[in-house]
């Protein structure tokens, strides 16, 4: 089955979700798979020749118009012949289905991986006229599955699958004692609004006035915008020291090994990577409570949540772990055990295999686009 997964070049969440999925065919004789990147002004060229020297076929299509974005996909399309196309996030699975139909790509696919996207009225109308002619709509954990439906999407084809992680980068994990690690804290997620990286800087600040000031490494790109802000902010808190921006990191999984505590303080998530990859690097995990984190933490059992968008409830679990490092090590462990049973991406890839093949062989049938 020839396979095409299209979405952003800017290696967000989704964009390794879907390198992820293309890997996973790679060396299987069932599979041939083609990875569609959305070509943007941030995407690194040297990124993607690393996945291309892995073996991975890849091509970019213009993102500077949504018609150009469109029109390359077709052109791929028509080249690579695939039987199904699988458009990952928002606003790239309107374009992708939209190049599919022109395309007559046999099944389609949309997967949503973001709890709370910029659907306005035109665009929530867009996305509703495609799905009737979509044999599969994913989200990307049960809360985005739910959000999917509150939307008016078709409960008959919307499924959840659970977003999984490569688990091999922290098979260390176990041999790093929670004692020695650093007793300090890590945020490694990209800087945009969707991000709440005031929350973390705040509540650390908080902790200083309580006498403690663990060391603080926020790794990511993103926006300069909002990361300038939280630099700013960190001065303007007395945190310039304490407070280190790593920038794009690519050692992440060290980072997290060699560290106590994992935040991903957040407005809203459709399941974050970062932080499964906390929970299998061992990490005791702090997430905000908001649809996304919510259903993969479980309070007191395998991570901690706190409301959002509140710097002294995160501060106050913050204190908590770091005065009572057994406790800290207790949730990390129960974290790390449900990671590597729940989240690898061989589990999510087996999901998508399922599912994709079922809608082909209800498209043989007749069923979608029919």
């Amino acid at each position: 089955m020839r396979v095409i997964h299209f979405v952003t070049g800017g290696f967000s969440g989704a964009t390794q979700v879907a390198v992820d999925l293309v890997r996973a065919c790679r060396g299987d004789p069932e599979w041939d798979a083609m990875l569609v990147l959305r070509r943007k002004s941030q995407t690194e060229m040297s990124r993607v020749q690393q996945l291309r020297d892995e073996g991975l076929t890849i091509e970019l299509v213009p993102g500077w118009a949504h018609v150009a974005t469109i029109q390359g996909l077709v052109k791929v399309c028509e080249a690579f012949q695939p039987d199904v196309l699988v458009a990952h996030g928002f606003s790239e699975h309107l374009w992708g289905r939209y190049a599919g139909l022109l395309a007559k790509v046999p099944v389609l696919v949309h997967v949503e991986h973001n709890s709370r996207e910029r659907y306005s009225a035109w665009r929530l109308a867009q996305a509703r006229w495609l799905a009737k002619r979509t044999a599969l709509i994913v989200g990307c954990s049960e809360g985005v599955k739910s959000s999917l439906l509150a939307l008016g999407f078709d409960s008959q084809r919307t499924v959840a699958i659970s977003n999984g992680i490569r688990l091999a980068p922290f098979v260390d994990a176990a041999q790093r004692s929670f004692a020695a690690r650093t007793p300090g804290i890590v945020m490694s997620a990209r800087f945009a609004r969707q991000k709440d990286h005031a929350t973390l800087i705040r509540a650390v600040a908080l902790l200083k006035e309580r006498g403690l000031a663990p060391p603080v490494s926020l790794a990511g790109g993103g926006k300069q915008r909002d990361r300038d802000a939280a630099e700013r902010l960190a001065k303007s808190l007395g945190l310039g020291d304490q407070v280190r921006f790593l920038g794009h990191c690519p050692t992440v999984p060290d980072l997290l090994m060699n560290h106590q505590i994992y935040v991903l303080s957040t407005h809203y998530e459709g399941m974050p990577l970062a932080l499964v990859e906390a929970m299998a690097a061992g990490c005791a995990v702090v997430g905000s409570a908001v649809v996304g984190v919510q259903e993969l933490l479980r309070d007191g059992v395998d991570g901690r949540l706190v409301p959002e968008a509140d710097p002294v409830a995160l501060a106050n679990v913050l204190e908590e772990l770091l005065r009572h490092p057994e406790r800290a090590a207790q949730l990390a462990l129960r974290a790390r055990a449900r990671a590597n049973a729940e989240f690898g991406v061989d589990v999510m890839a087996r999901r998508y295999a399922e599912h994709i093949r079922s809608a082909w062989k209800q498209a043989q049938g007749g069923v979608v686009h029919g």
